[in-house]
């Protein structure tokens, strides 16, 4: 496994791009609000309740979840839930 890391870091580098390093926390990678808005949709609540308690717009919740999704690399809300650090 360690060779297939090197050999892909060095391509990633060779394209000017640099690998993220992994941290034991996810809430590490967001910002204050994403964690808290992450935790919020954890625990079930929907991006209009999220909106309504945080004073934001729907829309707003939708921009920080897909932010949220890319940078921990989810797909779904139940994932959040799973993770270390997020509830």
């Amino acid at each position: 496994m360690e060779a297939f890391a090197e050999r892909a870091a060095g391509e990633l580098r060779a394209t000017g791009e640099q690998a993220r390093s992994r941290t034991s926390n996810a809430s590490d990678q967001l910002t204050m609000q994403e964690v808290h808005i992450a935790r919020l949709v954890a625990d079930g609540a929907t991006s209009k309740e999220v909106a309504a308690k945080l004073f934001l717009s729907p829309r707003t919740v939708d921009a920080h979840l897909r932010n949220i999704f890319r940078k921990l690399q989810l797909t779904s809300r139940r994932q959040l839930r799973d993770l270390p650090g997020i509830r």
